[in-house]
């Protein structure tokens, strides 16, 4: 029980990594903040996941709203301190990859992907810091950024810059929060088969190439970051602050 008595806000939560990292913490003791993005079935899968987190004998509750719009973090500190007093723990998760070529890149698409990914991230982590600061007993803080935070991608040049951002804003709020005991730490997830890249590894071809490049020889599985997470959300981690850990089954290492 690495999270009992802790309250969890988990932004993007309805589903993939999100959803994976709200459980777990969950089972490890968490009361849950479960944001989505407001849609009907991101409000549907809310509802599902408030269900199992119960089975552990926890609480969760559901936050609608886009994580492109700057005032959702501000919507989910309001929601953990009605329901259960405060915020110790911030997992920003919520984002998009919409794969597109570079020179020919809608304006409309480069510009949602770093709304959702990066600006809204950042007022987000902001509304949460300030609640902790306020609570006066520190906090953690953690993004889940991407292995793209360090390597290019050709249909991803949109992306990858929020993700490089995220770890970056990670690595300055350990400055500027540490101060209040704020721990702000990032996880950089390797190919792990979510919903978000479903379309893209349906190639075969692509798929049998990244497992090749992976060293454990698979995909990872939104399960595969959980545990990261609340490693670093948990006292386990209290001397851990500006920290990246890949989390990509030895992806990055291969050169082969």
């Amino acid at each position: 029980m690495l999270l009992a008595n802790k309250t969890v806000i988990v932004t993007g939560a309805s589903r993939g990594i999100g959803r994976a990292v709200a459980l777990e913490c969950a089972r490890q003791g968490a009361r849950v903040i479960i944001g989505h993005s407001g849609s009907a079935q991101g409000r549907t899968a809310a509802f599902s996941l408030m269900e199992e987190i119960s089975g552990f004998g926890s609480h969760g509750i559901e936050v609608g709203s886009d994580a492109a719009d700057p005032d959702t973090g501000a919507r989910l500190v309001t929601a953990a301190l009605d329901a259960f007093g405060g915020v110790d723990v911030f997992v920003n998760n919520a984002g998009i990859c919409p794969f597109h070529s570079f020179l020919d890149m809608p304006r409309e698409t480069y510009l949602r992907t770093v709304d959702t990914n990066l600006n809204g991230a950042y007022f987000a982590v902001q509304a949460a810091a300030n609640q902790m600061k306020k609570q006066g007993s520190g906090g953690a803080i953690i993004a889940v950024s991407s292995i793209s935070a360090l390597v290019g991608g050709g249909m991803q040049t949109h992306y990858t810059p929020t993700k490089a951002g995220l770890h970056s804003l990670m690595q300055s709020c350990a400055i500027a929060l540490g101060p209040y005991g704020i721990r702000c730490n990032t996880v950089l997830p390797g190919t792990i088969a979510t919903d978000i890249n479903q379309e893209d590894l349906a190639d075969e071809e692509k798929r049998a190439y990244m497992i090749r490049r992976t060293t454990l020889g698979r995909l990872g599985a939104p399960e595969d970051i959980a545990g990261p997470v609340v490693f670093l959300a948990s006292d386990m981690a209290r001397y851990v602050t500006g920290a990246a850990l890949l989390v990509d089954g030895g992806m990055f290492v291969n050169l082969q």
